[in-house]
């Protein structure tokens, strides 16, 4: 059982942290660097997203930039180069197969369902939910 103050502490690690991820997810974020920032330890960091997040830093630092990308993607003066570029991933390759994971299609093909939504195909629902 843990003590009041460490839950605590760890419930203020990872919102911190996911403050940082929220507002720098398009950096190159690594977990020993945030926890130097946060004046904290890569353990500590590592127990905190555990048992309050649910989840690793990398799983959701990844989550977080799909999602964003998902939004991006509705833009679409922006190429998939562009989309990756701004959530983090200098390697469109590395990028769509991280958005697939999560989002069930590759870029091209999510922004071709967003379109194709826009117009009132029933297709679009699945797309939206996965938003």
């Amino acid at each position: 059982m843990l003590r009041e103050t460490t839950i605590s502490l760890r419930q203020e690690l990872f919102a911190e942290v996911v403050l940082i991820i929220e507002t720098e997810y398009g950096d190159q974020l690594a977990l020993d660097e945030i926890a130097h920032r946060v004046a904290s330890s890569r353990r500590q960091l590592q127990r905190a997203f555990a048992e309050v997040g649910n989840t690793t830093f990398r799983e959701y630092l990844t989550a977080f930039r799909m999602d964003r990308a998902a939004m991006l993607l509705a833009d679409d003066t922006l190429t998939v180069r562009e989309v990756a570029a701004r959530v983090g991933y200098r390697q469109p390759a590395q990028f769509a197969k991280a958005f697939r994971r999560r989002h069930g299609a590759v870029p091209s093909e999510y922004r071709e369902r967003l379109v194709i939504g826009a117009v009132g195909h029933p297709a679009v629902g699945a797309v939206q939910q996965a938003a």
